[in-house]
């Protein structure tokens, strides 16, 4: 069996990785689009979001609800034409399951990831 620490651990390094990931195009001095704008604040966000529900677990409805109002909005404002629909129906989506998680009227196999 694997051991919490381990899982914890790994936890942290992906979302550092993911937050060193977000920010690369600006230490490498790429030019600052629309779309590495969107693309950092995604990142980042899912990982702050990866340590909140790695440290403090019964937040998890909560922060999938933010992260859905994140994407969806970043994603429609600061992409152009079929991504930015793309994302908003993709925020839509999160937060729709957020939403059916905090009223506990998702399938059982779904739900034991809301309620640990």
């Amino acid at each position: 069996m694997a051991n919490v620490k381990m899982f914890k651990l790994l936890g942290v390094m992906l979302a550092l990785m993911l937050i060193v990931w977000a920010i690369s195009p600006f230490l490498r001095h790429q030019p600052v689009t629309n779309d590495v704008m969107a693309t950092a604040i995604v990142l980042i966000m899912i990982a702050i979001a990866y340590f909140v529900i790695l440290f403090n677990p019964g937040w998890t409805k909560a922060v999938f609800f933010f992260e859905g109002i994140v994407i969806g909005v970043s994603g429609y404002m600061l992409l152009s034409h079929p991504y930015n629909i793309e994302f908003a129906i993709v925020g839509l989506i999160i937060i729709v399951i957020a939403i059916l998680a905090y009223l506990q009227k998702l399938p059982p196999s779904i739900l034991k990831w809301f309620y640990r």
